[in-house]
């Protein structure tokens, strides 16, 4: 049988049951297309999180108390023993290297009249930390240097905060109340959105000082070092290393700079797209188990009509290779739709969500649904191929 015999009695036998070719392609095109989708996703997440990350630039370095293995309670509590004095011998050894950005970090209730918000992040840092962290205003002004050590009750509010607490009304000169204490808005960030859920632009910034007498603490959250240029990264991260050990263990600290934070979380979000893929694909081999549980019921079926067609001649392999061929083009049809439908998906949700189609997706979507095809078509070819043409053409 000729190449184009087959497959003109294959496309033939497929439109005969027009019901039964649908439903079994349907099983291929929902599992494609949620490979395509929920990896679209992950894919998506992951360059948007790195895209957030590296936004900040790539000269940071963060200090953050404690350490994995060690300086924890019995609570499994960091023991935190970073300081404003730390803070201050690293200015002092990193000049003309780094600037230096210590940071407190509180939840708190922020309130403007009657109107209140609880679930604030409140930031108490030095006036040049908008330099460090790339943070326009766009409005007011930051904080001064003067201002910083007078521990002066000013504060910058982000747009978030603008919105919960001002209904319109300009903020710049308001008083504002900060777990009961009043600061003056001198100032508005820019708009900076989410990064993992946390709302960026719902924040208030205020002078460390000023932060230290409000909410009565000593520690700092962490230290932003921000190297003057990339190549002095590696430097002030031994420089810094080498300072605080001279006060404290390895134990109490983490130096982490942005290219470990960004191979951390490109680590986890890449696990996370493969879960994601490794999902959808259970959905592709439910699919090709129904495409070989039909393909079984038409062998069934078509029994007399094997047998005729090998009582007529045909052989042995003309049998295989025509329900092979029918399995297989269930397959790619099904699989061309559902990257059709995925990809289509995708940049739509891409307007409202993240999310980014990848070539590799869909060139693996597409080589799955091959391979459903000819794995899960073998058996009913084999099946049918074996049929004895005198006990087929007595069948009923």
């Amino acid at each position: 049988m000729n190449p184009k015999e087959l497959l003109r009695l294959s496309v033939n036998s497929l439109r005969s049951n027009k019901l039964r070719t649908a439903l079994t392609t349907l099983g291929i095109i929902i599992g494609v297309f949620a490979v395509i989708l929920l990896v679209s996703i992950g894919t998506g997440l992951q360059s948007y999180i790195t895209d957030k990350v590296s936004g900040l630039g790539s000269n940071l370095i963060f200090v953050i108390p404690g350490s994995v293995s060690g300086s924890r309670t019995a609570g499994g509590a960091v023991t935190n023993k970073l300081t404003l004095t730390e803070a201050d011998i690293l200015t002092q050894r990193l000049k003309n290297l780094a600037e230096v950005g210590p940071v407190i970090q509180k939840t708190s209730l922020v309130k403007f009249n009657s109107k209140s918000d609880k679930g604030t992040t409140v930031t108490g840092t030095t006036a040049n930390f908008h330099t460090i962290i790339k943070i326009s205003l766009t409005s007011g002004s930051f904080f001064t240097l003067s201002q910083e050590r007078s521990g002066a009750k000013v504060a910058i509010i982000g747009p978030t905060v603008v919105d919960n607490l001002f209904n319109g009304q300009n903020p710049i000169g308001q008083k504002i109340s900060v777990s009961g204490g009043k600061y003056t808005v001198i100032g508005v960030t820019e708009q900076r959105g989410s990064t993992l859920g946390i709302d960026q632009d719902n924040v208030v910034i205020i002078p460390i000082k000023a932060a230290q007498r409000q909410f009565g603490v000593t520690n700092v959250n962490a230290i932003y070092l921000s190297a003057l240029k990339p190549e002095l990264v590696s430097l002030v991260e031994r420089r810094a290393k080498t300072t605080l050990l001279e006060k404290l263990t390895e134990d109490d600290f983490t130096l982490q700079t942005q290219e470990q934070t960004l191979s951390t979380i490109s680590s986890i979000t890449g696990v996370l797209t493969v879960a994601l893929g490794g999902i959808a694909a259970i959905s592709l081999l439910v699919g090709g188990i129904g495409v070989m549980n039909i393909m079984l019921v038409s062998v069934t079926e078509r029994t007399k009509e094997i047998g005729l067609r090998k009582a007529l001649g045909a052989r042995r392999l003309d049998i295989l290779k025509q329900f092979l061929l029918e399995a297989v083009m269930l397959s790619l049809a099904g699989g061309m739709i559902g990257i059709l439908l995925g990809v289509a998906v995708s940049y739509i949700l891409a307007k409202f969500f993240v999310s980014e189609v990848t070539l590799w997706s869909v060139l693996l979507a597409f080589f799955f649904s091959v391979v459903v095809g000819v794995v899960f078509g073998i058996t009913p070819a084999l099946r049918a191929s074996k049929l004895s043409p005198i006990e087929a053409l007595r069948y009923e």
